[in-house]
């Protein structure tokens, strides 16, 4: 089954007097269950593609379905109500209020769900906590915690509400090496308990891990390819000669 489904989606920025087209015509469908790499260089369109597949954007032209569900003419408070329902996201910083508990941090999400604070709010908390194996450092406020248990905080505040997909941008861009490997991994077990995840990368080593990379250039799905066990060697050049 196809949970996210682009067609001819297009995005242009103007910066300046000059328009800057981030997406063009992108054509490009995932399905449940992937664990999907997008590379490119600087100003390829990634971030801009993640940001119209996580309702965040709402792209010029084109089509963008979202588990068969049309959301390119959604209003500013259904995308809301997509993304806190249906989209985890996982950004390059952490974004957790500073002086609050890792597992207060994770209950954010439940405040504008139907939840709402209380009980079972906390156990949904405690629980995702647990998957990313932070089950001991709930009480920890961010400045006890590594930067690798930071952003495994940030990805059980991603999986709280139980998201039909995961969103990564630049997701170990601020870790070392082997922090990175870490996280990393945590995404290859996540997609294996049957979770969907997208991370936009510009770093061979972690799309290395993805079941399929898809490259842009220019706004442009250049290269797309499925990969089988899904600890690929860095991706080749493409046709454009994308690094």
């Amino acid at each position: 089954m196809k949970i996210i489904e682009l067609t001819d989606v297009s995005k242009t920025f103007v910066l300046g007097d000059s328009p800057v087209k981030a997406l063009d015509r992108v054509t490009l469908a995932i399905s449940r269950g992937e664990f999907v790499a997008v590379m490119g260089s600087s100003g390829s369109g990634k971030s801009t593609l993640m940001n119209v597949m996580g309702c965040l954007d709402r792209a010029d032209s084109g089509e963008y379905l979202l588990e068969g569900v049309n959301v390119s003419r959604m209003d500013r408070d259904q995308l809301a109500h997509v993304r806190n329902r249906r989209i985890g996201f996982v950004f390059q910083g952490f974004n957790l209020l500073p002086r609050t508990s890792a597992l207060e941090n994770v209950e954010l999400p439940l405040l504008y769900s139907p939840l709402g604070p209380g009980r079972e709010s906390r156990q949904r908390a405690v629980e995702a906590l647990t998957i990313v194996g932070l089950a001991q450092r709930v009480e920890h406020e961010p400045s006890q915690l590594s930067g690798g248990q930071q952003q495994r905080v940030a990805i059980a505040r991603a999986l709280v509400n139980d998201p039909a997909i995961i969103l990564a941008d630049e997701p170990t861009g601020n870790l070392d090496s082997a922090t990175t490997l870490e996280v990393i991994s945590l995404f290859k077990r996540l997609n294996q308990r049957g979770i969907t995840i997208v991370l936009v990368t510009h770093e061979a080593e972690m799309a290395r891990f993805a079941n399929r990379i898809i490259e842009l250039k220019d706004g442009r799905v250049i290269r797309d390819r499925g990969v089988c066990d899904g600890l690929a060697g860095p991706p080749g050049r493409g046709e454009e000669g994308v690094p």
